[in-house]
């Protein structure tokens, strides 16, 4: 006989408690517009050939963007990690990339 283990959907089984993600940092518009363009991109080089800024001025914003993470005590040092917290947070939809 094999033993039978209750039913429970894959969304029930990785549900989490409702967490709140903490504060929101408080982004100027050209920071989310380069923030956007970065998650949407490939590549840093794409960003500054669409937006017509210099590679250290893309590099300069996206690190502005994870020092007010890290002040608000929610750090984003990964590219997957800044588009979970813009997500999380509003900035962008899973629809807009």
């Amino acid at each position: 006989m094999t033993a039978t283990l209750p039913f429970t959907t894959a969304r029930e089984s990785i549900r989490r408690p409702d967490r709140r993600p903490g504060p929101r940092p408080e982004l100027s518009d050209r920071e989310v517009e380069v923030l956007l363009a970065w998650l949407a991109s490939d590549s840093k080089r794409e960003v500054t050939e669409r937006l017509f800024l210099a590679d250290s001025t893309v590099s300069t914003y996206i690190q502005r963007v994870r020092s007010k993470y890290d002040a608000v005590g929610r750090p984003a040092r990964t590219k997957v990690r800044l588009l979970v917290r813009a997500v999380e947070d509003g900035y962008i939809g899973l629809d807009d990339l």
